[in-house]
């Protein structure tokens, strides 16, 4: 008998798995929804070890992710709907059609001119879809990250047009967010309204981070890291010297953060 190649070892594993005769109660119990938030947390943990560079992480999350794909791909294979070889098809499928100019007589002459013809062949094929909805901004999934579906949305619109030529009105457009939000303060507005006035800042600021080319996701993610870099540098400077970082005062972390970042 011919040896198994890893992916059929895996779908006859996750397969023994959902066996009703002797199959894992948990993953029985699971359904599409209930292994949705696993497939999202995967998903970002291979972010994460291509953003630590680690190369033995990333293929161990790898193949977490690559689970979640051949779950998915099972329940759907139980319910007589598609399998792992239908999902595997498609996407090659779409790839070929996506890329005329590797599997076809097409050319393409830059990364930029392809991203447009990627999008063209995406609102080609949104346009065959018996979806009943004919926006340009139709099937961009509400569970995406906020900051990667504001720019989504941006781009899609932008596409028709709908969009600032200039940074200028982009910076300005910034401001007036940012003055908002400073008047609802002013007048003691509700929550509900700073939310709102707050959410139109933020959708304002992706919308800059766009227009500078820049990635408000990875951008946003990299902030974060800062802050934790500088803040564990705080508490390892109160640490060392004895007092706890509750007993510290305002100025007294913002001398050691202003430390830390010099040393940056």
């Amino acid at each position: 008998m011919a040896e198994q190649s890893g992916i059929e070892r895996l779908l006859r594993v996750m397969a023994r798995l959902r066996d009703p005769e002797g199959g894992c109660p948990w993953d029985l119990e699971q359904d599409f929804s209930s292994i949705a938030p696993y497939t999202i947390e995967e998903a970002y943990e291979v972010a994460d070890a291509i953003e630590r560079q680690d190369l033995d992480d990333l293929e161990g999350e790898l193949g977490d992710l690559l689970l979640q794909v051949v779950y998915h791909a099972q329940m759907a294979k139980e319910a007589g709907r598609f399998d792992f070889e239908a999902v595997a098809s498609r996407i090659a499928d779409k790839m070929i059609r996506r890329h005329p100019h590797v599997f076809g007589t097409d050319t393409v002459p830059s990364a930029a001119a392809q991203s447009l013809a990627w999008e063209d062949a995406k609102a080609a094929e949104r346009e065959q879809k018996e979806s009943g909805d004919p926006s340009i901004l139709a099937d961009l999934p509400l569970g995406l990250p906020a900051l990667t579906r504001s720019a989504k949305l941006q781009r899609r619109a932008a596409r028709v047009g709908f969009d600032w030529p200039e940074l200028a009105p982009v910076l300005a457009k910034l401001e007036e967010e940012l003055a908002e939000v400073q008047a609802e303060l002013a007048a003691g507005a509700s929550h509900e309204r700073l939310a709102d006035e707050v959410g139109d800042l933020l959708f304002a600021a992706v919308n800059l981070a766009r227009h500078l080319g820049v990635d408000g996701e990875s951008a946003l993610r990299q902030a974060n890291q800062k802050f934790e870099r500088r803040f564990r540098a705080i508490e390892r400077a109160l640490r060392a010297a004895g007092q706890p970082i509750e007993e510290a005062s305002l100025d007294e972390m913002e001398a050691l953060w202003q430390c830390a970042k010099a040393r940056e």
